[in-house]
């Protein structure tokens, strides 16, 4: 780290995020907008994997100026019995060791305190952000008495959502998985079936991982506050409503993703050793198809579907005869759904027509090429965001989580996508005991909906969705409302560091 003379209001944060891409990435991306402000050092605190995926942009970062260093701590692989090399949620082998990985993250506080403890010299840590899924961190923050403050990687109307159902728990807890649910204290008349509602509400408070929630509840009472990754045009009165009922101190700096601005960030962002030139295969096939003609499908790292309902979806997408690209990433008994893809021809029906891609993509870089014009997503806040950003309206394939929050905020809080009308979650490890939730008719209805030409309701979709992209870029623009926000968190740190001096 600099051993420089310390300037005015030189401010120092740490940064530590969950072991997960979609929690790795977008607090990545608010270190680099931390480290592009006037007199601030910014240190990324993660395991030695996990670091190389961020690698390429960090340097960028520190060759354009920006002080930002990163710090490794040893991942305890053998004493959670997990395999060398599995230092992210999305690298388990199995399903079977999320545990292991549990009980990875919840025994990092030594190897964290540690590296604290080297920190404090030349220049102490002035303020401390980390994932809330990381309790632990608030207890070396008491320690060294340093300001607090959570990462929360969703957005407001998923917080005040879980805040309401929490405190109102008779609202769920007598009513069937089938049955319709209203969730009180929201600006909007907000409906679930309480078999999508996240896993949380179904859990037995004596269970070790409702244990864990509770404290992660409880830390995030105590913190100074919150920075959500969204923007307050998107959710005005959310933001608004969340603040009043919890009167806790909520910055909204997004979307992160828009930090990257050129192709090179947007190709490497999470995944260093991807070239430009490799991904130009992609942009090659997008530049020889009209503009908003091409739908994107990805459906997350994390999200396992079986087959049967991944061949349902490409076929859905066959009968549409428009021109696609379909991100299969580590899916569920991926030989299985290779031979299904190979026995069914769909691959070889398509070509031309139809991009089936195995494994990663720069997924934000193809979002932003012209030919996209609209994106099936499973409704991850990381991948919504992107899609906002690129102006496309989203049609929402939700399978757990906040996800189905996320598809309401989409459908009917800004209208700018439709469902394809899955009724229940799909937790981990149970994907055969829900068979297929969507067949191919209801995924070609939900595309058209959004990109028919002659349909006026597609329109104003589209129209919404473009008119969100505008104030996105806007929001994270000097003098924007997330590039306000993050000036404001700034000099409130700055004043509690004066207060406290």
């Amino acid at each position: 780290m600099s051993t420089t003379m310390q300037k005015p209001h030189q401010l120092h944060f740490v940064l530590i995020p969950f072991l997960a891409p979609g929690h790795l990435l977008p607090m990545v991306d608010l270190a680099r907008l931390l480290a592009q402000r006037n007199n601030v050092n910014v240190t990324i605190i993660t395991s030695p994997l996990n670091a190389v995926r961020v690698r390429a942009n960090i340097d960028r970062e520190i060759q354009c100026g920006s002080s930002i260093t990163v710090q490794h701590f040893r991942f305890p692989n053998a004493e959670a019995g997990l395999p060398e090399g599995c230092e992210s949620l999305d690298t388990l082998p199995s399903r079977d060791l999320l545990p292991n990985f549990s009980k990875a993250t919840t025994i990092l506080q030594k190897p964290v305190e540690e590296l604290f403890e080297k920190l404090v010299s030349p220049t102490t840590p002035t303020c401390v952000i980390h994932d809330k899924y990381l309790p632990f961190v608030a207890d070396i923050t008491k320690k060294l008495k340093v300001p607090r403050i959570t990462f929360d990687g969703t957005n407001c109307f998923t917080l005040l959502c879980d805040h309401s159902l929490y405190n109102n728990s008779k609202v769920y807890e007598n009513v069937s998985d089938s049955e319709p649910l209203v969730v009180p204290g929201l600006p909007h008349r907000i409906v679930f079936r309480k078999s999508q509602l996240p896993e949380w509400f179904t859990l037995n408070r004596g269970q070790d991982i409702s244990i864990l929630l509770e404290k992660i509840r409880k830390h995030e009472e105590e913190a100074y506050g919150v920075i959500v990754n969204s923007f307050e045009e998107l959710e005005e009165e959310y933001v608004k409503e969340y603040r009043r009922v919890t009167g806790r101190k909520v910055w909204c700096i997004g979307p992160v993703s828009l930090s990257n601005k050129d192709d090179m960030d947007k190709v490497q962002r999470g995944k260093p050793d991807s070239k430009k030139e490799e991904e130009g295969q992609y942009l090659k096939w997008l530049d020889s198809w009209p503009a908003r003609s091409v739908i994107y499908v990805c459906l997350g790292s994390l999200n396992e579907s079986t087959p049967e309902q991944l061949m349902e979806l490409g076929l859905g997408l066959e009968t549409t005869k428009r021109p696609f690209i379909w991100v299969l990433r580590d899916s569920y008994r991926r030989e299985e759904m290779e031979k299904k893809l190979m026995e069914d021809g769909l691959e070889e029906r398509v070509k031309g027509r139809g991009l089936i891609i195995r494994g990663w993509v720069p997924q934000v870089l193809i979002l932003s090429h012209e030919a996209i014009g609209s994106f099936i997503t499973h409704c991850g806040w990381n991948s919504i965001l992107e899609g906002i950003c690129s102006g496309v309206p989203l049609v929402t394939f939700p399978f757990f989580s906040d996800q189905f929050y996320n598809e309401k905020v989409i459908v009917e809080v800004l209208e700018i996508g439709v469902s394809v009308g899955v009724e229940n979650a799909v937790p981990f490890g149970v994907e055969d005991k829900y068979g297929v939730q969507v067949k191919r008719v209801k995924v070609k209805e939900a595309i058209e909906k959004v990109v028919g030409e002659e349909d006026e309701e597609s329109e104003m979709i589209r129209e919404r969705a473009r008119n969100y992209a505008e104030k996105a870029n806007k929001a994270m623009q000097k003098g924007g409302s997330s590039y306000l926000n993050l000036s404001l968190l700034i000099e409130e740190i700055i004043q509690l560091g004066q207060m406290q001096g």
